[in-house]
């Protein structure tokens, strides 16, 4: 069991990170960005494949690699999106872009009416840091933990 320790405490953490960001959203109103929303995925990811790893012992290698390349991707994303923030990176049409398919005037004039969040914009800090900032380190050092516990798997 204490071998899965680890991969218990990850799924958790991502879980509480889950948690805090839906309350930053919705109970705090910080609208998040669209980066914003992508920087989520390697958290939910750890919440539904780790705990699977640790069930299906077969596939614990295979999914331990996919979160950990997920987190390292993820870390990416928060470092483009820092640089965004700090004017080092120029906005992409991904921060600009909308899921509403618009199918006639009417929805046209609603999708005018929305106010786009741009991913410059910082709405909320953390000693100092975005959450960009923080989540790109955060993310790095999950991969890592990952990457040393799936060589500690291979060395079994």
């Amino acid at each position: 069991m204490k071998k899965n320790t680890v991969l218990i405490n990850i799924s958790f953490l991502s879980f509480l990170i889950l948690c805090m960001a839906y309350f930053i959203e919705f109970g705090l109103g910080h609208k998040p960005c669209n980066l914003c929303i992508l920087q989520r995925i390697p958290y939910a990811a750890a919440v539904v494949l780790l705990p699977f790893s640790i069930i299906f012992h077969k596939f614990k290698k295979a999914l331990i690699m996919v979160v950990a390349l997920l987190f390292l991707i993820g870390s990416s994303i928060s470092f483009y999106h820092f640089g965004i923030e700090q004017g080092f990176f120029e906005e992409s049409f991904i921060c600009n872009l909308d899921n509403n398919k618009i199918t006639n005037p009417e929805e046209l004039l609603k999708a005018l009416e929305k106010t786009v969040i741009s991913c410059k914009d910082v709405t909320i800090r953390f000693f100092g840091l975005s959450l960009a900032t923080i989540n790109t380190l955060l993310s790095l050092v999950l991969s890592g933990i990952l990457l040393i516990n799936l060589k500690n798997e291979q060395n079994r």
